[in-house]
Parts: C-alpha cells; structure tokens; sequence
C-alpha cells in the first residue's frame, strides 16, 4: 500500500508560481511512474504531467506545457510539480498518484491551488 500526501497548493495572482510537494510513504518508489492530476469543479479529472521511475521522461498536457515541470527525488520519496506562468484556468485540486503496470492505482488526498486574475 502507498500513501500520498500532496502540499504547496495556495492562492496566487496570475502570472505568478506555485511548487506542488507530493510524499509518497510505503512501497518502492524508485519503481513507480508518478504522475500528476487536477480537477476543476465541474469538470472531469485532467491529465497534468508524468515522470518515469528514473526521472528521465516526462509527458505533460497540452494545456501545461511549456509551464510547468515535473521531477522527482528517490532519495527523498518526493515528487514535484513547478508551475509558472499560472493562468485562472489551473485553478483547481491538484493530485499525485503513483502508476503500477500503466495504471494508476494510488492517489493522494490532493491540495487546492487558486489562481486569481
């Protein structure tokens, strides 16, 4: 069982930066792909940006990339979401999850990032 506890979301003007945390506790996390998710209300779950188990690819949405990155530290059990440039439409509850056999199968809890115009 993995457990996930993402943090770093808040309420930003736009333009501005916010850098998601997310601890991953059980498990072997140098194996899994980790990805990151979102959800605006009213709409439907949106893929945000995955990284392999080494950190050597990345894949990100059309709507985020160029803005914002993903990493990860193995050493630490942590991965990272770096958005820049934020515009109001990424407001929304922002998730990570940890990927088995190209499936997600664990999610966090997840932290809300606002973005003001």
């Amino acid at each position: 069982q993995v457990q996930l506890v993402e943090s770093g979301g808040g309420l930003v003007q736009a333009g501005g930066s916010l850098r998601l945390s997310c601890a991953a506790s059980g498990g072997t996390f140098s194996s899994y792909t980790m990805g990151w998710f979102r959800q605006a209300p009213g709409k439907e779950r949106e893929f945000v940006a995955q990284i392999s188990n080494s950190g050597g690819t990345t894949y990100y949405g059309d709507s985020v990339k160029g803005r914002f990155t993903i990493s990860r530290d193995n050493a630490k059990n942590m991965v990272y979401l770096q958005m820049n440039s934020l515009k109001p439409e990424d407001t929304a509850v922002y998730y990570c999850a940890v990927g088995v056999g190209g499936v997600y199968q664990y999610w966090g809890q997840g932290t809300q990032a606002t973005v003001s115009s």
